[in-house]
């Protein structure tokens, strides 16, 4: 069933001229389908390179968005709708103002995983690796960090300085708590343990090596160690294990997966590209603005965006 369905999909794409981009927390099935497979920016990057006319998106709404705003000339298609992300949602343009009001001259500083929206009122946008490179950017001018605080307050521990930070928080690296690390620690005593920078401050502070999920991929590869506990989404754990089929990798915490990020399936892939629905699209004057703050990140912390 699963073949069949491959095989029709990969008629699609070649039909639609489509390209087909995978998030690393996404489905296993899903991820085999993969034109490119990584971040979300990474990736949005990797599909304006190329000359398809159509953009697949799986993973959640923002990053379609971006995916739209680095390619304002190919059609993108999210197949479920309904996947977005709790955490970009925790902070709209309107409270971005509103924070710009109160503190006129500080620097607005907004990850990637927000809306288009507050992207266009930010001054600058981030990813989870660059983060600190941004942030230092800007000398000793006051930033305004959304919408993530653990991301945030890591910025702020490397770079030992004060952010006004948004109260945002992935709710899935939330749920890895000390006590899981702690519990994976005693049954994997030798293992290295690799975790996201949106988990909590205990859980980051026992990690060996914090990094983004394309970090962690590459990072599997090169590490002497044979044995990883992972901190993250536990999507990540099918790509990491078939990269690095001589190692061993183990989840903090099996729970920790996102359920947007799992609506995402092979059928929606293929009725996205069959019926060319699920179109997202970025209104112009959002997308310009929106467009500034991400080039505005490469122009200060050059090209590390996963």
């Amino acid at each position: 069933m699963i073949s069949s369905l491959v095989t029709k999909i990969n008629d699609l794409k070649k039909n639609r001229n489509a390209v087909i981009l995978v998030h690393n927390y996404q489905l296993p099935e899903v991820q085999d389908i993969a034109d490119f497979i990584g971040d979300s920016l990474d990736l949005s990057k990797k599909a304006a390179a190329t000359d398809a006319d159509v953009i697949v998106f799986c993973g959640v709404h923002f990053m379609a968005e971006t995916a739209a705003i680095l390619s304002p000339g190919k059609t993108v298609l999210l197949p479920d709708m309904k996947a977005g992300c709790p955490m970009a949602d925790m902070v709209d343009e309107y409270a971005v103002i509103a924070l710009k009001k109160k503190h006129p001259s500080a620097k607005v500083v907004s990850y990637v995983n927000t809306t288009a929206k507050v992207k266009a009122v930010s001054d600058v946008c981030c990813t989870s690796a660059n983060a600190v490179a941004v942030v230092r950017s800007f000398g000793d001018a006051e930033i305004i960090f959304v919408p993530d605080r653990n991301l945030g307050r890591y910025v702020s521990e490397i770079l030992g300085r004060k952010m006004i930070l948004a109260n945002g928080f992935c709710n899935v690296h939330t749920k890895i708590l000390a006590a899981h690390i702690e519990k994976a620690k005693q049954k994997y005593p030798a293992a290295e343990v690799i975790a996201h920078p949106e988990c909590n401050k205990d859980v980051s502070d026992m990690a060996d090596k914090l990094l983004s999920t394309s970090a962690m991929c590459g990072y599997a590869k090169t590490s002497k160690s044979g044995e990883m506990i992972i901190a993250t989404e536990v999507g990540i754990l099918h790509r990491l294990i078939k990269e690095n089929p001589e190692k061993k990798f183990y989840p903090a915490l099996e729970a920790a997966e996102c359920p947007n990020m799992k609506k995402t399936t092979l059928e929606k892939v293929f009725w996205s590209l069959e019926d060319m629905k699920n179109k997202v699209q970025v209104d112009q004057s959002v997308a310009s603005k929106a467009l500034s703050a991400l080039e505005n990140m490469l122009k200060f912390a050059g090209d590390t965006i996963d």
